[in-house]
C-alpha cells in the first residue's frame, strides 16, 4: 500500500496505540497518535488525514464527540471507533453518530486490516461527483431524498434497515448502496430469509464441515463467507425464526461465525443490509422478533416510498419500464392512448413498481403492437383495480418543477393544467367536474361505438381495429351496457 496515506490513532492506552500504529506502518500507512480529544482536534486542524481511529472512552470525553466534530469539520474523512468487548450499545451509538465502522477490544488484526483498507478506498472517493443512482427512476421529492440517503449510506459501514411496501424497490436500493460503497468490488449476496427451510438456515448462513450431518460430503461455505469483504442483503428478515435470530445477532455483533461442525469461530468482514415489508415494531411487541437484533439491524433506516406517495413519477416510470420490456423482447415500443395514460395514473398500485411493470408486460402481449389502450391494461378475469381521486399529471414531463422541496410532499398542479371540460377534449387531463369513472366510460363508449360503426357492427373487425381481442371487446360491451343494444342491432341486420 502506498505511503501517501495518513492515519490518526486516538487512544489513551499506550500499548493499544503502539499496536495500531505498528500495524498501520506495516501496511505502508503513515500513522500518528494522540491520547485525548483535545490533542486529536489540534492535530486534525494542523494536518490532513485519510482515516481516524478513536477509542470510545478518553480522558477528556467520549469518542462520539470526536466523531461528531470530524463529521462537522472534516466531511468525507472516515472515522472508526474502538469499543470495549461486548459493548454493542456503544457501537450502535457510534454508527448512528456518523462513524464509518467500529472494532472491538481486544483488537484483532484480521478485523483491523480490512477495516482500514475499506476506509482508505472510501477516502479516495471523497472527491467523486456523488453516488451513481441512475437506476432509480423518478424526480419527485421522495426519490430525491432516497438518492441523498443512498449517497450518505454508501460512505458508511453501518447496518441499514430498508422498509417499504412490496415492489417499492428495496433490493434495488440495497444494491445501489453496495455499488457506491468501498465494497463495490466485492460480492453482493441477496437472500430471501423466508425461502430457506428452518432446519437448513444455520448451514446456509454459516456453512458446514464435511461430516457435520448426513449428506455433508464436503466442506461448504455459507452466505457470510460468500459475502466476505462485501455486502449481505437479508430480504424479508422478519421471516427469520427466533432461534436463528440469536445466532445472526452474534454474527453481526462480533463479526465472527461458527461453521456447523466446527469448534472455532472465524472472522468475517460483511456489511449487513436488511429489509422487510412487515412491521418489525409490532412483531417485537408480540415477541416474534428480538428487540436486540432489531436495534442491531436498524442502525440507520431508509424508507422506500410507495408509488402512491410519488404519483408524479408514474409517467416517467411507465415510459422507462415499457422501453425496457420492449428492448428485452426485441419489439418496437408502442404508444399509449390518452385515456390509457389517465387510467394508469389513477390506479392505486398497491404492488407498486412491480405491479406497474407486470401490467405493462401484460399490455404488450394484448395490444395491437401500435397503441396500448385501456382494455389492454386489465383482464376480464382479474378484479377491478382500485381507482384514486388524485388528478392526472402531465405525461410529457417526468416531474413538475414547481414542487415543494420536502420528501413525500403533495405536488400541486400548475394553473395551466386545470382545464375546463371543453378544453379537455383530446387532452390527457381529467375534467374537473367529471368523475374519473364517468370520464373513462364516456371515452370508451364513444371509441367502441365508432369502431362498430366503421365496421358495420362486425365485432371481430371492430376488436381488430381497437387493437384488443374479441373476448375483451365482448367483456367491455357487457360492462358498459352496450351488449344488449348491439345484439338487437345484430339481429336486425340478420333479418334484413
Amino acid at each position: 500500500m502506498a505511503n501517501s496515506y495518513r492515519c490518526l490513532v486516538v487512544d489513551d492506552e499506550t500499548d493499544i496505540r503502539e499496536l495500531v500504529v505498528l500495524t498501520l506502518e506495516r501496511m505502508g500507512i503513515q500513522a500518528e497518535s494522540a491520547s485525548n480529544i483535545t490533542d486529536a482536534k489540534h492535530m486534525l486542524h494542523s494536518f490532513s488525514y485519510d482515516l481516524c481511529l478513536t477509542d470510545m472512552r478518553l480522558p477528556d470525553g467520549l469518542g462520539l464527540e470526536l466523531v461528531q466534530h470530524i463529521n462537522a469539520q472534516f466531511p468525507g474523512l472516515p472515522v472508526a471507533v474502538i469499543t470495549a468487548y461486548g459493548s454493542a450499545e456503544n457501537a450502535v451509538s457510534a454508527l448512528k453518530a456518523g462513524a464509518f465502522d467500529y472494532i472491538t477490544k481486544p483488537i484483532s488484526l484480521k478485523q483491523l486490516r480490512p477495516l482500514v483498507e475499506s476506509a482508505l478506498k472510501l477516502s479516495l472517493q471523497k472527491e467523486s461527483q456523488g453516488a451513481n443512482t441512475v437506476d432509480l427512476i423518478g424526480a419527485s421529492p421522495a426519490m430525491s431524498y432516497v438518492r441523498t440517503m443512498i449517497a450518505k449510506l454508501a460512505r458508511s459501514q453501518a447496518p441499514v434497515y430498508i422498509s417499504g411496501e412490496s415492489g417499492s424497490g428495496k433490493e434495488l436500493a440495497a444494491r445501489l448502496i453496495h455499488q457506491n460503497s468501498s465494497r463495490k468490488d466485492q460480492a453482493f449476496i441477496a437472500v430471501n430469509c423466508g425461502a430457506i427451510p428452518e432446519n437448513l438456515m444455520e448451514s446456509e448462513f454459516f456453512g458446514y464441515k464435511k461430516g457435520a450431518f448426513t449428506g455433508a460430503i464436503q466442506d461448504t461455505q455459507g452466505l457470510f463467507q460468500a459475502a466476505n469483504g462485501g455486502t449481505l442483503f437479508l430480504d424479508e428478515v422478519a421471516d427469520l425464526p427466533l432461534a436463528m435470530q440469536v445466532k445472526l445477532l452474534r454474527a453481526i455483533q462480533e463479526k465472527k461465525v461458527r461453521v456447523v461442525g466446527s469448534t472455532v469461530e472465524e472472522t468475517v468482514d460483511v456489511r449487513i443490509i436488511s429489509a422487510t415489508h412487515k412491521n418489525l415494531n409490532a412483531m417485537m411487541e408480540k415477541g416474534e422478533f428480538r428487540q436486540d437484533l432489531y436495534y442491531r439491524l436498524n442502525v440507520i433506516q431508509l424508507k422506500m416510498p410507495s408509488l402512491r406517495e410519488r404519483p408524479e413519477d408514474i409517467p416517467e416510470l411507465t415510459e422507462r419500464l415499457l422501453g425496457k420490456l420492449c428492448l428485452n423482447q426485441s419489439i418496437s415500443k408502442p404508444g399509449i392512448a390518452p385515456e390509457a395514460k389517465v387510467y394508469i395514473q389513477q390506479l392505486q398500485f398497491h404492488g407498486n413498481v412491480r405491479e406497474l411493470e407486470n401490467m405493462l408486460e401484460r399490455a404488450l402481449a394484448l395490444c395491437d403492437g401500435q397503441t396500448i389502450a385501456v382494455g389492454d391494461l386489465s383482464l376480464e378475469d382479474m378484479p377491478e383495480a382500485p381507482i384514486s381521486d388524485r388528478p392526472a399529471m402531465p405525461w410529457d414531463t417526468p416531474a413538475i418543477e414547481e414542487r415543494v422541496a420536502t420528501p413525500h410532499a403533495e405536488v400541486a398542479l400548475p394553473l395551466e393544467y386545470t382545464t375546463s371540460p371543453s378544453a379537455a377534449a383530446g387532452s390527457t387531463m381529467l375534467p374537473m367536474d367529471v368523475s374519473l369513472s364517468d370520464y373513462l366510460e364516456d371515452i370508451e363508449k364513444r371509441t367502441i361505438l365508432q369502431a362498430l360503426e366503421k365496421t358495420n357492427n362486425n365485432k371481430t373487425a371492430a376488436a381488430k381495429l381497437l387493437g384488443i381481442s374479441f373476448r375483451t371487446l365482448r367483456y367491455r360491451l357487457s360492462k358498459l351496457g352496450l351488449s344488449k343494444e348491439q345484439d338487437v342491432e345484430d339481429a336486425d341486420g340478420e333479418e334484413e
